[in-house]
């Protein structure tokens, strides 16, 4: 942002994460048009059911971070199944 109340393009109110800006509504992540109060962030139930339906088919994933050795157990993790104390 410069000095002069303006965001990078130089348009006033032009930063992308202000949605409490004076009629600054965010736009749906699913399809773009602006979202509803009643369904935020998104602009409808619909769109929001999309997007539940990508997480869970897995579309939105951490890349996690495989041991050097190919090893996948758990940190503190005992033998056998048993939970330590």
């Amino acid at each position: 942002m410069t000095g002069d109340g303006k965001g990078r393009s130089g348009d006033p109110g032009a930063d992308a994460g202000n949605e409490r800006g004076p009629g600054r509504v965010k736009a749906c992540p699913t399809c773009g048009k602006p979202a509803t109060r009643e369904h935020r962030p998104f602009c409808s139930r619909r769109c929001a059911d999309i997007d539940l339906g990508r997480w869970f088919r897995g579309d939105y994933r951490v890349p996690a971070v495989e041991p050097p050795d190919g090893t996948t157990e758990e940190p503190g993790g005992g033998e056998g199944g048993t939970p330590t104390r």
